[in-house]
């Protein structure tokens, strides 16, 4: 079988492509649309590195086929902020230093952000349990928690503040 058109919004952008039937969603974000935040760790979705945001649910896009993305609408830590307008999240592992090497701070950042969408104040526990599919090697996690719930309160004083 030969390669398949595949369309989906990534960041906000219609994208399309030629894809394998059989090439997975990380490869195609990286390698075609150029999307280089999501890393490739190691490829059997324990580790979280290549985690986006697809449809509204943290997805690890290590084990999604590019086709199955088809119409997706999708979000990337490119989707998330930028070095001149970091989102709070971004801002806040930063403050609290929620990363060291950095391979796996995409992929955590862009499932803290979705973990607050569905819970937007949650309790230390809630995060650690949220955030469990996601691993890192060096931080010990402390300082990861501290950002995520600094992010959370931030964003609700932000949100009262508006109302």
């Amino acid at each position: 079988m030969g390669k398949v058109h595949v369309k989906m919004t990534v960041n906000g952008q219609e994208m399309e492509t030629l894809a394998e039937p059989r090439e997975l969603l990380i490869h195609v974000l990286r390698e075609q649309f150029g999307m280089k935040g999501p890393h490739i760790g190691c490829e059997t979705s324990h580790c979280g590195a290549c985690t986006i945001d697809m449809d509204g649910k943290s997805v690890k896009a290590c084990t999604v086929f590019a086709v199955q993305a088809e119409s997706a609408d999708i979000t990337t830590i490119e989707g998330i902020g930028t070095p001149d307008n970091l989102h709070v999240l971004q801002a806040m592992f930063r403050e609290h230093h929620g990363l060291q090497c950095g391979y796996c701070t995409p992929g955590m950042i862009t499932r803290a952000y979705r973990l607050l969408q569905e819970n937007p104040d949650p309790t230390e526990e809630e995060v650690r349990f949220g955030m469990a599919g996601n691993l890192c090697r060096c931080t010990g996690y402390q300082n990861i928690v501290k950002a995520i719930m600094a992010a959370a309160a931030e964003m609700n004083a932000a949100k009262e503040a508006a109302q």
